[in-house]
């Protein structure tokens, strides 16, 4: 709620008076509301925040989670110019910002999720959550890595935390996506499958939570559900395809990432 008065206070500031913490704040409206426009936005604020304030940590490790976001929805312009970008920001945000759990809270999903260092991550992401463990990014976004490094029932205790400890969170249907990936992960299908039905239904344009539906309701035999939410994928990301799953959910599970490709090749996606 703090957050979001901030927001408004700066988003009614005239533009020629901004300043770094403004732009910083009208980034994360942009970053909140997640279309493709809108992360492209929060990336164009987030480095005008970083011209004012050199050492802003926060923005550079949110700067680089929009990077991740844009691989995960298939949003890439350029990939090896936004890896190059990431990887720098990431790095910047943890320098400048080693007691700052925002920080490293969103450049370790951009180390884990964009350069498969996942023990980098899990690390920075323990720190973070050290630092301040009221926040809830911090267990959101480690749900993330523990599901990647083959931990779905450690991912599913941190993102229910998250969840509890922000409950109106703009980020909360990314949430019970990641909570519905990890039951995905751990073979609990139907439970997958309402709970991505469910951040669907709180953000439609939530690309992660029609491909969990579409997967889980697959192997649930729940074959319409399934079909209706890979239109939507397809919908949300033309170029999808089965052997898009290995880039875009980096499980180090052999057995899991196979479980993907059947559950969205009965769903009917192409390979």
């Amino acid at each position: 709620k703090l957050e979001n008065a901030e927001i408004n206070r700066a988003m009614r500031k005239p533009t020629d008076s901004l300043d770094g913490y403004d732009y910083y704040l009208r980034a994360m409206a942009s970053f909140h509301k997640a279309g493709r426009d809108d992360i492209k936005e929060a990336v164009r604020l987030f480095h005008k925040a970083i011209e004012f304030d050199d050492g802003y940590s926060s923005a550079y490790g949110m700067a680089a989670w929009c990077y991740a976001r844009r691989k995960l929805n298939g949003w890439t312009d350029d990939q090896s110019a936004e890896t190059l970008d990431a990887e720098r920001l990431a790095k910047r945000a943890i320098e400048c910002g080693n007691d700052d759990a925002v920080a490293l809270a969103s450049s370790g999903i951009a180390i884990g999720y964009m350069f498969d260092d996942f023990e980098r991550a899990v690390s920075l992401m323990d720190r973070a959550q050290a630092l301040n463990p009221n926040l809830a990014m911090a267990f959101h976004l480690s749900g993330w890595i523990r599901c990647f490094v083959g931990q779905p029932d450690l991912a599913i205790k941190h993102l229910e935390r998250a969840v509890r400890l922000s409950p109106l969170d703009p980020q909360r249907p990314g949430m019970l996506a990641a909570i519905a990936a990890a039951h995905f992960a751990a073979g609990r299908f139907d439970v997958a499958a309402s709970l991505s039905t469910k951040a669907m239904l709180e953000q439609s344009n939530n690309f992660i939570a029609a491909l969990v539906a579409a997967a889980s309701n697959a192997l649930a035999g729940n074959l319409d559900a399934a079909k209706r939410a890979i239109e939507l994928v397809r919908a949300s990301d033309p170029d999808f395809r089965i052997q898009s799953v290995k880039y875009r959910l980096p499980h180090r599970q052999p057995e899991v990432l196979t479980r993907w490709e059947d559950a969205l090749r009965k769903a009917g996606m192409p390979e």
